[in-house]
Parts: structure tokens; sequence; C-alpha cells
């Protein structure tokens, strides 16, 4: 997929900007606070429906204005039966009223049928928290990847929540016993969509591993050696089983202890925690190979369209040569178009200058682009 121009509209610090992009490498260049980053959240917004960094959407309209409004224009790069060539998407809001995200001008009932079209991924500094932030920061980075390929994925995850949200309700009731049931209802559902979830969740997991294994290597040079565990209450046995073994002492604290959004992923470095072994650089380098290894299994998912990448700010912590191996791997025929952000002008040259690439500079100051 390639995205050939984008029209900004009162997004975040942007009050207007239309960017036609190379099909392979665009730098956005400005200091921090310019508004790199958020002409990358609008690209992710048409991908995702949503921002990355403000899941409320009225809040990305810019101060002062009244709405906001994204388009781009996207190319297939890869011709599959029964999908157009071009595509247009677009989608506007007014403060006070719900977003309209439209697709060739026809608006979508559903935005989860939005979702996988555009696969993106995105690498930024916020991914840390894949490390050092708790279990719903995993749980997200699989939900996100398995989502963009699998329709019926964010159908389960949604059953899953409303029951696990029923549940709770009638765990916190004080005044009276909850209806057991109506409580038998809702944990019979949680088990059966935690269980399809966690299926789904593990074959991702299994599929990953060597791709992320091998990206790592490939930028430390074999120095260290990383692994991955999903962990799951789900492993312990039937669900339903699991769910209602502790549900008196789920009464006692008013919340759901066991199930699915209890899920975690165990990053390791050498046998060891990452979160306790890892230092910057090399936790930078985890997350990054990471992403590469989702962009990779989403190439071979995702109707064998190749996703968008974007690339927020990524050098800062690594040396040289992990720098020149990230620029390598991303400048092969595997990867499709590139977005990235950096403080430094001189920087980019030099990296771009040794890879031949086709590529675009825009320069950002105070939410104004040119290029």
């Amino acid at each position: 997929m390639i995205l050939r121009k984008l029209s900004i509209l009162n997004y975040k610090n942007i009050g207007e900007a239309t960017l036609e992009f190379s099909p392979k490498v665009n730098c956005l260049i400005g200091r921090n606070g310019m508004g790199k980053t958020n002409v990358l959240d609008a690209v992710y917004y048409l991908s995702f429906c949503r921002s990355a960094s403000n899941p409320v959407d009225s809040q990305v309209i810019r101060h002062d204005e009244q709405f906001f409004m994204l388009e781009g224009e996207y190319e297939r790069n890869e011709r599959s039966a029964g999908n157009e060539d071009t595509l247009l998407v677009s989608v506007g809001m007014k403060r006070g009223t719900k977003k309209h995200f439209k697709r060739n001008k026809k608006e979508y009932k559903r935005l989860s049928e939005h979702i996988g079209l555009i696969p993106l991924v995105v690498v930024s500094p916020s991914d840390t928290l894949l490390i050092e932030g708790g279990s719903e920061e995993r749980r997200r980075l699989m939900d996100v990847v398995i989502s963009q390929y699998d329709r019926s994925y964010i159908d389960s995850l949604s059953r899953y929540n409303n029951a696990h949200q029923q549940r709770n309700t009638l765990l916190k009731m004080e005044d009276q016993e909850p209806d057991p049931l109506l409580m038998q209802l809702w944990e019979e559902q949680m088990a059966e969509a935690g269980e399809e979830l966690f299926r789904k969740r593990t074959a991702f997991v299994d599929e990953l591993i060597p791709m992320f294994q091998s990206y790592y290597e490939k930028i430390s040079g074999g120095q260290e050696q990383v692994g991955m565990h999903y962990v799951s209450h789900c492993q312990r046995g039937p669900l339903l089983d699991v769910i209602q073994r502790d549900r008196m002492k789920d009464r006692a604290v008013g919340y759901s202890l066991h199930g699915v959004h209890r899920d975690d992923l165990e990053f390791t470095l050498s046998g060891h925690p990452m979160r306790r072994e890892g230092s910057q650089g090399q936790n930078k380098t985890y997350v990054i190979a990471l992403k590469l290894a989702q962009f990779e299994f989403l190439k071979r998912t995702s109707s064998q369209t190749t996703p968008l990448l974007l690339l927020d700010d990524i050098f800062d912590k690594l040396d040289a040569d992990r720098v020149e191996q990230i620029v390598h791997l991303v400048s092969s025929d595997n990867f499709g178009q590139i977005f990235i952000t950096d403080t430094n002008r001189d920087h980019l040259d030099q990296i771009l200058s040794n890879s031949h690439l086709d590529y675009k500079i825009f320069h950002v100051e105070n939410g104004e682009i040119d290029v």
C-alpha cells in the first residue's frame, strides 16, 4: 500500500497541509514539538480510525477550531482480486458530533469494517512501555496486529470485554447477592470468547517469535539472545473452570481476577527478564525488532498487502552500527513505503546518501510543513 497524497485540516497543531509523498521514503525534519509526529498520527488515524496518542477524538481538533478533516489517497502496490487499485479514505468531525469515516466517499456503518484495509506498523519512543509498562501494553500489541488481518478477532474481543464488564458489575453489588444464573451466563460468554482469543493469540505469538529473533540478531550483530513467552490463564485448564474457581475471591475484591484480560508476554534477554537486564539501547533494539517482525507478519497475512511503516524518532540511543543495520533492513525490497521523523537533517542525509532510495524531505515548524 502506498499513500500518495495526504490532506490535513485542523489536526492537532497543523492548520492546513497537502502533502504528496515518495512511494519509498519520506522524512519529516524539525525540532521537538513542531508537529512531525502529528503528521504520522494523521497517517495512523486513517488506518485505525483513531489517534495513536489520544483516544478522545474531540481533543485532536486544533485549538480554537470547530472541526478537523483528514483525507488520504492510496495506491495498492499489489494487485489482488476484488480489491480497488486506488483508495480514497477520509474522516471528518465537528465538535459535539460523531466522526464520519468514508472509503471512496461511502461512509462506513461500522468502523471495524475498515481495520486491516490499510495495514500499518508504527515504531515510536513510547514503545519502551512494551517493556517497562504493565501487561495491558503487551496485550494491546497483540490486539492491534491480529485485528488487522482477522475481523472475527475484533468481534471476539468486543464480546469478551462486554461479558467481563457485566460480570464485574455483578461482583461489585453491595446491597444484595448477584443472580447466580446471570453470573453463570456472563462467565460462559467470557470463557467462550476468551478461549477463541487465546487460540488466536497463541498462533500469532508462535509464528512471530522466530521472525522477531531473526530481526534482533541482524540489528544487534548476534551479540545477544532474546526470547518471548505468552502467558495466559487459559493455560491452567478450561477457562470457565478457571474463572469460576475463585468466584468468592472475585466477589470480595469486586472484579474478575482471572481471564484473558490478564494475559501477558514475557520478554527475556539471555534468559532473564528484559525489564531488569536490558540497557536503553538493548530495549530499543528489542522493540524495533519486534515491530519489524510485526511488519513481516502483516505482510504475509494482510491479503498480501505491504503495510506502511512509520519510524518516529527511532535512532536516538542507538549506536551507529545498529542504526546502519536498521536502515539496511528497511531499505530492502521486503519493505514498502516508509515515513521517518528526526531532529537531525545531517543525520538523515548521511543515512539516505548510502541507501540509493527514492526519498522526499519535509521540514516541519510550528505546524507548517515545507518540502
